[in-house]
């Protein structure tokens, strides 16, 4: 008897351990319950207020600067061009499969963050520096870097200067609440050496003020400088020091309440990048979104799988974007490099894997 005893509780020892195993087990079998491909892989749908609301207008509203060479102006006719101007037309494309679809409304330095927060545009193109105080406290979005950039100094070649640290004590003019005026002070301020601050409204103003000899030295942007120096009345006699003082990633900002719309401008962005990288042009789009064999070339112009879905955006949005605005390097060498008047080197702006390489680089449409 006391044998059959040790027995039955032996086996109900045995049948609550396994009843334990069991439930122990039970959450992690759910967790490995394999997920269908076609959940996987079916994207879900997005909304954008903001591209909502384009749709519905039927035209992109852009922030640009007044007029800054190579950058955005309005040429004699009074058609804006530039290279800020193309990425706003660049998004026209991608989103309503019209590069002209397009409304530029200039903004100041003052009024650029309060216009874009009061949704009186849709996208700041303005030649803006991405800083963590802005990003991060003022409600913005940075998408991406379209063009690398940084603080330098303009001089007339008859001072005979080789450096930014000659500048002691000079008058320097520099553009009021930009991030030039506070990189300039902290310049100066960590090599002990003085200088005169002379304020300025904007380029226009700065450009007259030097020269009217209202000041020895323009600082500026490297890009505005040579923009500048392009439209001056004597151009050859000035010149760029080669110091440059900060590190400015120039690129379009939107409000950080749409996080979709970011996502729109940023793979905007990246595709004319991409384009460059595959030798995919304005005019070998066509041809190549319907023969090429490579599949990054296919996914980029909408021929293989459906990454447009992902933006709200049709299946032949990059393709719009390239074949009507064009490649990276046929947006920067028309506005700013050898077929300009800046001649601007593409420099760290050249893509990674250049033959003299740059820091540009998009991550992969895949």
């Amino acid at each position: 008897m006391r044998r059959l005893v040790l027995m039955l509780v032996a086996v109900s020892l045995s049948l609550v351990a396994c009843t334990k195993m069991s439930q122990s087990a039970a959450p992690s079998e759910t967790l490995a319950t394999p997920v269908s491909k076609a959940e996987a892989t079916s994207p879900k749908p997005k909304i954008s207020p903001t591209l909502t609301s384009v749709r519905k207008r039927g035209y992109l509203i852009c922030g640009v600067n007044p007029g800054l060479a190579g950058f955005a102006y309005p040429d004699p006719q009074g058609h804006w061009r530039g290279f800020d101007v193309d990425f706003c037309r660049a998004i026209a494309a991608a989103t309503l499969g019209d590069a002209k679809a397009v409304r530029f409304l200039p903004v100041t330095v003052d009024n650029r963050f309060r216009t874009l927060a009061a949704g009186q545009i849709d996208v700041l193109a303005r030649n803006v520096s991405w800083t963590m105080e802005r990003d991060a406290g003022l409600g913005l979005d940075f998408p991406a870097t379209t063009y690398y950039d940084g603080q330098g100094f303009l001089v007339a070649k008859s001072l005979n200067l080789s450096s930014a640290g000659e500048l002691n004590q000079a008058r320097i003019c520099v553009q009021e609440g930009t991030a030039s005026q506070g990189n300039l002070a902290d310049y100066f301020r960590a090599r002990g050496l003085t200088y005169r601050e002379v304020l300025v409204a904007d380029d226009a103003a700065a450009r007259a003020k030097y020269q009217a000899d209202g000041c020895d030295a323009f600082t500026a942007d490297v890009s505005a400088l040579a923009s500048s120096r392009s439209i001056m009345n004597t151009p050859t006699a000035y010149e760029i020091l080669p110091d440059v003082i900060s590190k400015e990633p120039l690129g379009p900002v939107v409000r950080q309440s749409d996080p979709v719309w970011t996502d729109i401008v940023r793979w905007t962005i990246f595709a004319t990048m991409v384009a460059e990288e595959l030798k995919v042009t304005h005019k070998t789009a066509q041809n190549l979104a319907l023969n090429s064999p490579d599949p990054r070339v296919r996914r980029l112009l909408g021929t293989e799988g459906s990454f447009g879905t992902l933006l709200d955006l049709k299946p032949g949005w990059a393709l719009k974007v390239v074949t009507e605005v064009g490649a990276y390097d046929e947006i920067f060498n028309r506005n700013v490099g050898d077929g300009s008047d800046l001649k601007l080197g593409r420099g760290i702006n050249a893509l990674w894997n250049a033959p003299q390489p740059g820091i540009l680089y998009a991550p992969p449409i895949r």
